[in-house]
């Protein structure tokens, strides 16, 4: 059994949430479904583009502008605008992956105190979990919207310590993305790799504490 945190800070965007579904939004428009990975990357990286030039903008935003750009030379069946408001209309359907009811139920149980960290909007989280019926085993969702920087910037990681008026040894950032993991770790805090396709963890970033294949397995190591 691993010592337990005392806060553990989830993100949001592939972590909590399935991005798959977004996929047959894709073809429904007449692209590939495929195109989602190369949107949500390219959306990621202008994300960190603008954090790196000491910019912000919304994650909405950002993601229209990345939809656009994918979506341009592609055969749609109907026009750029309807295109890109099916797409991403996608986002207000998303179920959380089937790991997570379970493996947050059980933190939860186990007296850890559970919030989430997103570059993503508040409300977008709030209504994921809700759906899930996940929503009163968080004590609260927190957004990069309401500090200065994106997530891997140092800046995000310390909000969300104050946040939780917590010392960063004392939180652990779950994430999908090894960029978050090393991001977390620089700032101090514990971190915990969901590996849900495992995969090899890149050596250029700080490797995590843990590395597990899914929620489950992540309370299995702190409770267990």
């Amino acid at each position: 059994m691993v010592q337990p945190p005392q806060v553990i800070v989830f993100d949001v965007n592939e972590t909590l949430s399935d991005l798959t579904p977004m996929g047959t939004r894709f073809a429904d428009v007449g692209a590939p479904a495929a195109l989602i990975r190369t949107w949500f990357a390219v959306l990621l990286r202008d994300g960190f583009a603008l954090t790196a030039a000491g910019g912000q903008d919304r994650f909405a935003r950002l993601a229209d502008g990345a939809m656009r750009s994918v979506l341009t030379g592609v055969a749609l069946n109907r026009g750029m605008d309807e295109a890109v408001d099916h797409v991403m209309a996608g986002f207000a359907e998303l179920p959380v992956h089937a790991d997570v009811p379970g493996g947050v139920r059980a933190l939860r149980a186990a007296g850890i105190r559970l919030v989430t960290l997103t570059n993503g909007a508040v409300r977008t989280a709030d209504e994921l979990l809700t759906r899930a019926g996940l929503r009163a085993e968080f004590e609260a969702l927190h957004s990069v919207d309401e500090t200065t920087a994106w997530k891997p910037a140092p800046a995000a990681y310390a909000y969300i310590c104050q946040a939780c008026a917590a010392p960063p040894a004392e939180l652990m950032l779950v994430a999908v993305h090894p960029w978050d993991i090393d991001g977390a770790a620089r700032a101090g805090l514990r971190t915990a790799w969901l590996n849900r396709g495992g995969a090899s963890f890149p050596a250029y970033f700080t490797a995590p504490e843990l590395d597990v294949s899914s929620l489950g397995e992540l309370a299995d190591r702190l409770t267990g």
